[in-house]
């Protein structure tokens, strides 16, 4: 009996505890709740799964026939008795060619329903997830979110179509293994019964050792996980400050413990595996000593105690099956529970009546802002009783100290949040068309965030993101409007050059440039820079914001910043300080480039 064995064991009851606890405590139907989610995508191959479910129970009786010509074969063989002898060859040879088939057709079908099932739900969950609320979805790290969309799904996935059906033959197989053993001998069929429930009973005293200990490996092994990751993330900051000695020195530290944690695992195992297989002996030990006096008495055939002690082992297998089905069974349920908390988020503001505003593209559209307020968490205010207006061919500025809150009005004016006083609105410049902020009016919007933005693969892969059918002179024309051709040009592949992750392999200046060009591809009437040329020289920066308000002269330009260039620039300066937005006047803006 093997360690795994163990495991399976410790985990069914520990889930069947959970099971007991949750129908005593009134959240059992959590669980019905979920597996009900989970069928909803598993009806969709009720035909495939019954099929499934047919090739399995046919395979399991083709096992059992194959173990009975087998018992009829060695009566045969040591009866000397050759009249039978090629029928039970026969029936041997084909139950067992039929059921290595079925067996792999049903693994064929296992493995193609689940990929199915797993690139239904992660379409309809991605979906969900990218049309979830920007605050509501921004409540999970990153990390999480994509271990329920990877880890999470795939453990649905893999017992949406298989639970019900491998419990079927599971019990089936039981049942019918019974039986045949029955047909034979009574005792001979309970102390077969009685095996795999006593072994599993023992088992329990080991359950809260194996459970505490379980804990500790999967704790330090987040902890070590969390540490790789972090180090790799951040390698350039570690090799900047000198410190990669410090840091390989922590890791043999991890290593350690880790090591000893599982030391101490694997030594707990073993004393249990020692325990466990001596009862197991003595318990297999019975079994066949009954059928050696059941021989000896001439009771039964040789042939009949070869079936007797293989469908014992067959028997304890079949219970143990159904037990470990159970926590596969929870564990969906969990996964499960956890994905359904991403898809009942609360989803994003749509407003049907936004495509009135495609019919004044061409003429601009003014963004307002009228007196918002707005906090992330209750007790802290971000913005209070705020404006900001910008029209077309116009360049507004916004300034303040950092964490005041300009990109949360970039975001407010994407529609990403919505003010909890006040209104956020879109207007057409020449027609009383006003829409409040809302995701179907983000199209008329090119957004250039800070950080770097630039995804590895090429250069026009990157910028195609914008516009998927862009052609190559429209990529290079946007290129030529952020200044980014002079030094694209030159490369040998120009735009289908590579580029690394992050942008690896070109100057911050230049994956900025790379963004603003993108941008510039999508052609939106309305353009958001956050510190968007940060990284740029004056004269450069200079010539990008004026090709990008010539590129159309309607372009409502929104630029955060702490540039004196750029507020030279600027028609209107709005100041964030203390989550106030207050505009500046032409006296106070020249003397703020002055003081920058």
């Amino acid at each position: 009996m093997d360690n795994d064995d163990n495991k399976r064991r410790n985990s069914s009851f520990e889930t069947i505890d959970i099971l007991i606890n949750r129908w005593k405590n009134g959240t059992l139907h959590e669980i019905i709740d979920d597996w009900r989610w989970i069928f909803s995508y598993s009806m969709r191959y009720k035909g495939a799964i019954a099929f499934y479910l047919f090739l399995g129970i046919v395979s399991t009786t083709l096992g059992l026939v194959t173990s009975i010509a087998g018992k009829y074969l060695i009566d045969i063989i040591t009866g000397y008795d050759v009249a039978k002898l090629w029928i039970v060859v026969a029936v041997m040879v084909g139950s067992g060619v039929f059921s290595l088939v079925f067996n792999s057709i049903i693994s064929r079908i296992s493995v193609k329903l689940s990929i199915d099932i797993n690139n239904d739900i992660q379409a309809d969950i991605f979906d969900k997830i990218v049309d979830a609320d920007w605050m509501e979805i921004n409540k999970y790290s990153n990390g999480d979110v994509l271990n329920r969309f990877t880890g999470d799904i795939g453990t649905v996935s893999g017992n949406a179509i298989s639970w019900l059906p491998s419990i079927i033959i599971a019990v089936y197989q039981f049942v019918a293994t019974f039986f045949v053993i029955l047909h034979y001998d009574t005792v001979m069929a309970i102390l077969a019964f009685a095996s795999a429930p006593f072994m599993l009973i023992v088992s329990r005293v080991v359950i809260g050792k194996q459970r505490e200990y379980n804990k500790k490996v999967r704790e330090m092994s987040s902890k070590v996980m969390t540490f790789e990751v972090e180090t790799f993330y951040n390698m350039d900051t570690i090799k900047s400050f000198g410190i990669t000695d410090q840091y390989s020195r922590k890791l043999k530290g991890w290593q350690k413990a880790f090591k000893k944690i599982n030391l101490d695992y694997n030594l707990f195992s073993i004393k249990t595996n020692i325990y466990m297989s001596v009862v197991g002996m003595l318990v297999g030990f019975t079994a066949f000593g009954y059928c050696l006096w059941l021989l000896w008495t001439h009771a039964i055939t040789f042939g009949t105690m070869t079936l007797f002690l293989q469908q014992r082992g067959a028997l304890s297998g079949a219970f143990k099956r159904v037990l470990g089905i159970i926590p596969s069974f929870l564990s969906s349920s969990v996964s499960a529970h956890r994905i359904r908390e991403l898809v009942q988020l609360p989803k994003e503001v749509h407003l049907s009546r936004s495509t009135e505003l495609d019919d004044y593209i061409n003429e601009g559209f003014t963004i307002q802002l009228r007196d918002v307020d707005f906090a992330y968490i209750s007790d802290k205010q971000v913005l209070t009783s705020s404006c900001l207006e910008a029209h077309p061919g116009e360049i507004v500025a916004i300034i303040g100290p950092s964490g005041e809150g300009k990109t949360t009005l970039l975001r407010m004016i994407l529609g990403l949040i919505r003010p909890q006083r006040g209104d956020a609105v879109i207007q057409s410049a020449k027609a009383s068309v006003e829409i409040p902020m809302n995701a179907d009016v983000r199209h008329l919007f090119s957004y250039v965030p800070q950080g770097n933005t630039i995804l590895s693969g090429t250069i026009a892969e990157n910028m195609r993101m914008a516009k998927e059918d862009a052609t190559d002179e429209q990529i290079i024309e946007a290129l030529r409007i952020a200044q980014a051709w002079d030094f694209v040009s030159p490369l040998p592949d120009g735009i289908n050059s590579r580029i690394g992750e992050r942008g690896r392999g070109f100057s911050e200046g230049q994956t900025q440039r790379l963004a603003i060009a993108r941008a510039m591809l999508r052609d939106a009437p309305v353009v958001l820079l956050d510190e968007a040329t940060s990284a740029l020289d004056v004269t450069t920066e200079r010539a990008v914001l004026r090709n990008i308000i010539q590129q159309k002269p309607n372009k409502t330009i929104i630029v955060t910043t702490h540039r004196p260039t750029v507020l030279n620039m600027c028609k209107r300066v709005y100041r964030v300080v203390n989550t106030k937005v207050t505009e500046l006047d032409e006296a106070q803006s020249s003397r703020m480039a002055i003081d920058f």
